[in-house]
């Protein structure tokens, strides 16, 4: 049976060629959706983890989120440094992350941070930060590059960057008179991490020294005093991470910092917030596979209007299988077991398409979009996926296996050659 099958669709290769590739696109249509879907929430998860609280100026939860850990979005107010330190000295808190964004490198954000980001900050399952080469910022103008500035860029220990004054991908004011040395390469993350330049934040004060309007108002002769000899400490910082001694106690430190009477200021849980974040994006996120599964279901029809097609032209073939002792049985089994090859076929060419694609748009989303989808086997619920998209084929094809079935063998035998 398995034979006759394979020599009818030989037979029919080019119907039978172009049914399979509709449903192979709308497989690996559909397997692309949820696994990009999937990709994305991992990616966003993984960003950040074993931070308790993320606190910064009273705007959103969402917002304060997005430019603080994803750095998506810019910065409208600031923290004030007594306020962090404040916070920073509090007997429950047990460590503190200050960030402070605003400027760039080529397109990739600059993050000023202190020595605490490469000892505390988790990603994923609470991985530390690891240094592919080099060390952390120890002199003034230190620079510590990501994984992706690095490679994309092409830097090396030892390179020299400019930094920009703020977060256009081409910027006309830049830091030229203060020029900085790489000397540490962070390990990959598939995190924002990756691209993102780290400074210490006494460097970001030191380089936006004049420029306190938002422009540089005064040209420092060349021979001016070495920074480092000035205090250095900033003003204002954009956000920071805290770690709690007790995760008990996350909730009691939130609701004081949001009930702060000094500044306005913001407290948010990071779980929290990506709850509220898949909330806002969940409608769009149905709808997205909602397209997909109608992808499937278009290919699904274009290979029952081919079966359905070739059906009267093989009602003389089905009668001489009846007649040489095939039973109805068999005729319907025959054009099920057609469908059904149609639609392995077709599921294995779409799992292949799919990997071809996520070959090529892999780098694309790291770079300008933060996801990484990782070219790994196929998750539980994508075999799910191909299972139902067969089981909806052998359905698909019972219609005309049971017009088929139904049929005698006169009615065959009467169809001129």
């Amino acid at each position: 049976m398995f034979r006759l099958a394979l020599q009818s669709l030989w037979n029919r290769r080019v119907a039978a060629t172009l049914t399979v590739c509709a449903i192979a696109i709308s497989v690996a249509l559909v397997l692309s959706v949820q696994r990009l879907r999937t990709g994305a929430r991992e990616s966003f998860s993984n960003t950040v983890s074993g931070a308790d609280l993320i606190v910064g100026a009273r705007t959103g939860p969402l917002n304060l989120l997005l430019y603080s850990v994803f750095h998506i979005g810019e910065v409208t107010t600031e923290v004030s440094w007594e306020s962090y330190q404040k916070i920073a000295k509090h007997r429950d808190v047990a460590w503190t992350i200050p960030l402070s964004l605003g400027d760039s490198h080529r397109g990739y954000r600059v993050l000023g941070t202190s020595d605490a980001y490469f000892q505390y900050f988790r990603y994923g399952s609470s991985r530390p930060l690891m240094f592919s080469s080099g060390t952390p910022f120890h002199d003034l103008y230190d620079a510590v590059l990501g994984a992706d500035v690095a490679r994309n860029l092409h830097y090396h220990l030892g390179s020299v960057i400019i930094l920009s004054h703020g977060l256009g991908d081409v910027s006309f004011t830049q830091h030229k008179d203060k020029p900085f040395r790489v000397v540490g390469i962070l390990a990959k993350t598939g995190t924002p991490v990756d691209r993102t330049v780290h400074v210490s934040l006494e460097a970001i004060t030191a380089i936006h020294e004049g420029w306190e309007t938002g422009r540089r108002i005064a040209v420092a002769p060349p021979k001016a005093e070495d920074p480092r000899k000035h205090d250095l400490t900033p003003m204002r910082i954009t956000a920071f991470i805290v770690g709690m001694r007790s995760r008990v106690m996350a909730f009691t430190m939130q609701r004081a910092i949001n009930e702060y009477d000094k500044e306005a200021l913001l407290a948010i849980m990071p779980g929290v917030a990506l709850d509220q974040l898949w909330q806002l994006v969940g409608v769009a996120d149905t709808a997205l596979m909602i397209v997909a599964a109608f992808v499937v279901v278009a290919g699904l029809l274009g290979m029952l209007t081919a079966i359905l097609t070739s059906l009267n032209e093989r009602r003389r073939e089905m009668a001489i299988l009846r007649s040489v002792g095939a039973r109805p049985a068999h005729v319907f089994g025959l054009l099920m077991l057609e469908a059904g090859i149609l639609a392995a076929l077709g599921a294995i060419a779409g799992i292949g398409l799919m990997y071809v694609g996520l070959v090529v748009a892999r780098p694309l989303l790291e770079q300008h979009y933060g996801v990484f989808i990782p070219a790994e086997p196929l998750s539980g619920t994508e075999g799910l996926i191909l299972g139902a998209v067969i089981v909806a084929a052998l359905l698909s094809g019972s219609f005309p296996a049971w017009r088929a079935y139904r049929n005698s063998v006169s009615d065959g035998l009467l169809v001129r050659a």
